[in-house]
């Protein structure tokens, strides 16, 4: 968790210095220029609230960085059934992550916009006990590695991601900012899943493979924040596993987002 706070504050950080518009506000601010005879240069500032007509937005963006907890919601339960238990894990170190690279919209005045966007989604479940998910089975199975003991056992999916928002505004106050309101639904499509364990017995180790997570996976988002700021929560609507033991066993998560536009 704690590296994941770092990269995400350090790529935020590297993409403000490189580009001013590196969180895509297409619709900040605009200037313009007046030269007054005997005055000099003077700045007048128009605001993008006078925006009346509608226009297409987008392009590449690096924004809407979520960063927060996730948790498996067991047939409508927080607690695990018995046929999930081996996926028991630790609430403070199960995390996700995610970001998006591109947006394709269009604006209909200066308080509302639709677009689609795209980017990339990683849940990452701190499990508690010492066992390894096994690869290449047509069934969710595990073997337990006792006496081997994992300071470090996390069980983890990657997916791209394509939501569809539904961005409300207010106008710019006299700091200018707003209020945002943020929400729509998403549709997201498996990289892989992935098994990083570490051990005092076998060092660190890698596995790769889909794990049974969901080929495609849909769900629906809610942003509410601030500025540049704000909180988020996702829910997703199927299953999180393709196996019938795992019915039922879905996964929400909910954090802090930034670059909210």
């Amino acid at each position: 968790m704690k590296r994941l706070i770092y990269t995400t504050l350090l790529v935020s950080g590297l993409a403000g210095v490189m580009a001013p518009g590196a969180f895509a506000q297409q619709d900040s601010t605009k200037k313009k220029m007046d030269y007054s005879e005997g005055h000099g240069i003077i700045i007048k500032t128009k605001s993008a609230d006078s925006v009346k007509k509608g226009r297409f937005v987008g392009g590449i963006t690096f924004t809407r960085v979520d960063l927060g907890f996730s948790r498996l919601i067991d047939n409508g339960s927080f607690n695990l059934s018995p046929n999930n238990d081996f996926l028991d894990y630790k609430g403070g170190k199960t995390s996700t992550f995610s970001f998006d690279v591109l947006q394709f919209g269009y604006r209909f005045n200066s308080n509302f916009k639709v677009y689609v966007a795209g980017g990339f989604d990683w849940t990452l479940i701190r499990l508690r006990k010492d066992i390894t998910i096994a690869k290449n089975s047509n069934e969710f199975v595990y073997t337990d590695q006792a006496p081997v003991h994992f300071s470090k056992n996390r069980f983890s999916s990657s997916y791209v991601h394509i939501p569809l928002n539904f961005e409300f505004r207010t106008s710019e106050n006299k700091n200018s900012k707003r209020f945002y309101l943020v929400l729509g639904p998403e549709v997201s499509f498996l990289l892989n899943g992935k098994i990083k364990q570490i051990s005092e017995e076998r060092g660190k180790e890698k596995q790769y493979d889909s794990y049974h997570f969901q080929s495609v996976r849909y769900g629906g988002t809610v942003r509410f924040g601030y500025g540049g700021i704000g909180l988020f929560t996702k829910y997703y609507f199927n299953d999180m596993f393709t196996t019938a033991q795992q019915a039922g066993l879905k996964n929400m998560s909910f954090g802090v987002t930034f670059g909210l536009n």
